[in-house]
């Protein structure tokens, strides 16, 4: 007999780079402009203030990518392609000297925003969580561990749509560089093992429609490639 009143649904997991192990999702926490570029594109100073987070649940990750349903009530959903971060090290209050000691490995990732929706909230105050939260939000690459390819510090990151260039930009842009982000989201939350961080994205997002096809590369890391479905 089940021990709970409903099924329970199969744990979220990202398949790990050369390995038959899956690496399993506990949260799924976003940086919000930490490209320059991009902060100037959505209006905003790039100045580094502190970094600020929002979040997406775990079971909205495409783990490989693929075919990606056009969610409901946006007639506008965004792609923005982002450096991702495997948290393999429980931590909080986390020196930005110590910030590597709690990372498994990297990922690409796919931020998609219903950007109509997350426009609304904004100019009302609300909390975006209509416009970053929904099905089929956090496409994802294979994890590749640390021990494998190291820390990425620089390196290209783009995205395509229908082969045509949308983002372009480079690691070392970041505005919060990954320990700095670890640091300061664990003076907020306790970090555990599985829990992923989306670091930012490049200038460049834009609308991606059914049938549209989404390549996205980092230097290092596998490629993802996702196709908008109606």
């Amino acid at each position: 007999m089940s021990d709970y009143v409903i099924p329970a649904w199969d744990r979220p997991a990202v398949p790990v780079a050369g390995s038959e192990q899956r690496f399993p999702v506990r949260h799924i926490y976003c940086v919000g402009r930490n490209y320059a570029a991009h902060a100037r594109e959505m209006g905003r100073d790039p100045d580094r203030e502190p970094p600020f987070f929002f979040t997406k649940a775990a079971d909205q990750i495409v783990p490989g990518g693929g075919k990606v349903p056009y969610p409901p009530r946006t007639q506008d959903m965004h792609h923005e392609i982002e450096l991702v971060v495997a948290i393999g090290k429980e931590g909080a209050d986390i020196s930005v000297e110590a910030a590597k000691d709690h990372i498994y490995g990297y990922a690409i990732g796919v931020d998609l925003t219903r950007r109509d929706l997350q426009m609304a909230s904004r100019e009302l105050g609300r909390p975006w969580d209509t416009g970053k939260q929904f099905e089929n939000a956090a496409p994802i690459g294979s994890i590749h561990p640390v021990s494998a390819i190291g820390h990425p510090e620089s390196g290209e990151i783009t995205f395509s749509v229908n082969g045509e260039l949308k983002q372009k930009g480079d690691l070392r842009d970041l505005i919060w560089s990954v320990d700095e982000v670890i640091a300061e989201l664990s003076t907020l939350y306790r970090l555990m093992p599985g829990d992923l961080i989306y670091t930012g994205t490049p200038a460049g997002v834009g609308p991606m429609a059914p049938g549209d096809i989404g390549e996205g590369k980092i230097e290092g890391l596998d490629e993802i490639r996702i196709e908008i479905v109606g």
